[in-house]
């Protein structure tokens, strides 16, 4: 809490100088400041996809760029709130784009086309749908490589927002679409922060017990540093001492965080 509260005030003391008079620097600080939410999406986004971390942190930079210079700090929103949709939506365009590169390899695409012939002449024929075994035997192929194939050609094509998804046990799951299932970017908001607050709780654990104590009763339980001096048995400025090297700490700990994360899986 302590870390975002800090981080929050000095984002969006940039922001809103930002907004008054935007420049490169301001920009580049802002960015630099806010690298974190970049990599947390990248990170959640890169066990989705086969592309590397790198190439979807890059593109999530870009929307974060995107949310700086379209926040408003007037309107009151948190900025880590703006920007995730900005940033998690540059990686998915992203992501969209390299799906229509995927190239199948010419052979697989000639059986494909054989496929559908030799499927449209056994319907004929056997007066029913094939089976995949028929089709393989037609093209002179093992059911290892038919089934290869047949994946390819099917994962090429893109899957739409309002498909219908059935388990298969009642007509009743016809009802929901493939959309219905996302997770809306509300519930990702209310995801993150709380991967943020269990973050948060495990760097707090390795801080010196007294300032621990400190930073959690000036952010946590709103007492100002007098109350705290006071209750601790020292003066206000070992407490605003303390709570700066505190601070300091907790920041180098949260920064640490992800990059470890991200080793373990790759």
């Amino acid at each position: 809490m302590a870390y975002q509260t800090s981080l929050q005030s000095q984002t969006m003391e940039l922001l809103v100088a930002y907004r008054q008079k935007p420049s490169v620097q301001l920009r580049n600080r802002l960015v630099r400041l806010n690298m974190g939410l970049v990599r947390k999406v990248a990170h959640r986004l890169t066990h989705q996809c086969a592309e590397p971390y790198e190439d979807l942190e890059q593109c999530g930079f870009l929307g974060l760029i995107t949310a700086i210079e379209r926040f408003d700090p007037s309107q009151g929103y948190a900025f880590s709130s703006f920007a995730v949709p900005y940033i998690r939506g540059e990686i998915l365009h992203f992501l969209r784009d390299r799906a229509n590169t995927v190239r199948i390899p010419r052979r697989w695409q000639q059986l494909s086309r054989d496929a559908a012939k030799a499927r449209q002449a056994l319907t004929m024929e056997l007066g029913r749908q094939p089976n995949d075994q028929e089709i393989a035997d037609a093209l002179s192929l093992s059911m290892q490589e038919w089934r290869s194939v047949k994946l390819a050609t099917t994962n090429r094509v893109p899957l739409s927002l309002n498909a219908r998804v059935s388990s298969g046990h009642s007509q009743s799951d016809s009802a929901m679409t493939l959309g219905d299932t996302l997770m809306d970017v509300h519930s990702q908001i209310l995801q993150a922060n709380q991967e943020d607050r269990i973050e948060l709780q495990q760097a707090l654990n390795q801080l010196e017990d007294r300032t621990r104590i400190m930073i959690e009763s000036v952010f946590f339980q709103q007492l100002s540093r007098q109350e705290v001096a006071k209750r601790i048995g020292v003066s206000s400025v070992t407490v605003t001492r303390n709570m700066k090297k505190g601070i300091d700490k907790l920041i180098d700990l949260l920064q640490q965080q992800q990059p470890n994360a991200l080793q373990t899986e790759h």
